[in-house]
């Protein structure tokens, strides 16, 4: 039997094996094919990884992922500012407020009336009921206010000297903008031209009983009246409906409450029966309203030593909030809806 011949074409060329290119990555030809399939291989995986992330974290998110790289940066260098009460801006912009929103946005569901009469510019306090057992609705306040005022401006709040002796929540307070309720910081906030919040019932106000929701509790002795009245700028009334429903104080440990040095420790329908889940706020719907600007700036300077114009003003104020509250509760559907 005769071996098989293998024919060639005619044109066929015949290479000599030991001329013919070696594809070994060793080789100077094989090392640049290696290159080019490792690279044509990672330019789609970084392109398939690329569209996954778009998928899955939305368009634009190679500028978000920088921006935050560049955040992470300033705050490890040290290279931002805070003013002379510890109003950190970029923290409170990017991370605080970034938290805060989608609480108020999906969960609830807050509707804003009114912002148009907190103004463009200038000094304003804003004056508003405080509920809840524990103090969402400032939170939720400042939110509504930078969020759908068309220039975006921030709340300066004052808050109870307790926020700010309390771990780690001290010190956020103090970078979202916070101050102590003192009359001095009040006056100097508004002649720079903040716009500042100020809930005059206090602890009164979010540690009352559910059964006397929505009744406004005395407003002291009307210090931010004084405060307005110095500075020359607007008091804005503002109406906060739904924070009183998120936690239904129906007792109180007053016992535990003095041991702990604390205002009052709430018994609601949910704490502390199911622990840790009793913290969790009902998903109550919101509305805040800010009523017209009661203007102050035509009076003079040492008209904010006139008690009985202070206490007229002040009683103005709460009277206006106490009507806007009955007229937005007549207006509600539901308590969640």
């Amino acid at each position: 039997m005769t071996a098989a011949r293998r024919t060639e074409p005619a044109d066929a060329k015949v290479i000599p094996i030991e001329s013919a290119p070696s594809w070994h990555p060793g080789s100077p030809d094989g090392g640049g094919f290696a290159d080019r399939l490792a690279g044509a291989v990672g330019g789609a995986l970084a392109g398939q990884l690329g569209a996954t992330a778009t998928k899955v974290l939305g368009k634009g998110w190679e500028d978000r992922a920088a921006s935050g790289l560049a955040f992470l940066r300033r705050r490890i260098t040290g290279d931002y500012e805070v003013d002379e009460f510890g109003f950190d801006r970029e923290l409170t912009e990017e991370v605080l407020l970034s938290l805060l929103r989608p609480v108020a946005e999906k969960y609830f569901r807050v509707e804003v009336l009114g912002v148009e009469n907190i103004p463009a510019e200038g000094g304003a306090l804003i004056v508003a009921n405080h509920s809840g057992t524990i103090p969402l609705d400032a939170l939720m306040t400042q939110v509504a206010i930078h969020d759908h005022h068309p220039h975006r401006r921030h709340l300066r709040m004052l808050a109870a000297d307790l926020v700010f002796v309390l771990p780690v929540a001290g010190e956020l307070a103090r970078k979202a903008g916070h101050t102590l309720a003192c009359n001095e910081d009040a006056q100097a906030l508004l002649e720079r031209g903040e716009v500042v919040g100020v809930w005059p019932e206090g602890f009164k106000g979010i540690g009352k009983p559910f059964s006397e929701r929505y009744k406004l509790q005395r407003f002291g002795r009307g210090g931010f009246v004084s405060s307005a009245l110095r500075a020359g700028v607007p008091i804005v009334p503002c109406s906060i409906v739904g924070a009183e429903e998120t936690y239904p104080m129906i007792g109180n440990f007053r016992s535990l409450a003095r041991l702990l040095g604390l205002p009052y420790v709430p018994i609601t329908p949910t704490f502390p029966w199911l622990g840790p889940l009793g913290a969790i706020p009902l998903p109550t719907k919101w509305t805040i309203q800010f009523g017209e600007p009661i203007p102050t700036d035509g009076y003079p300077r040492e008209a904010a030593d006139d008690p009985m114009l202070v206490f007229n003003l002040a009683d103005q104020v709460r009277e206006t909030i106490q009507h806007t509250l009955y007229k937005l509760l007549v207006q509600r559907r539901s308590v969640f809806f």
